[in-house]
């Protein structure tokens, strides 16, 4: 399981370069840096907000993941 702050810190590092691209296509298509920049800001909060959810919730769901021995020798 991994901890809060490693979840976090992905988030954090996957939403920088997300929220780059959002602000480049709003800057692309309208010519405004003041809507890019806010565009690219909002992105940025409430994905990062639900990725770190996202994150924690699959933490908790066992698919996937190599079953552990009922007991060690």
């Amino acid at each position: 399981m991994e901890s809060k702050s490693r979840s976090l810190a992905k988030a954090i590092s996957y939403r920088a370069l997300g929220s780059f691209s959002t602000a480049a296509l709003v800057l692309l298509f309208t010519g405004s840096w003041k809507m890019s920049v806010s565009a690219g800001a909002l992105d940025s909060i409430i994905k990062l907000c639900l990725y770190f959810l996202h994150e924690r919730v699959w933490n908790h769901i066992p698919y996937g993941r190599p079953r552990m021995p009922d007991f060690e020798i």
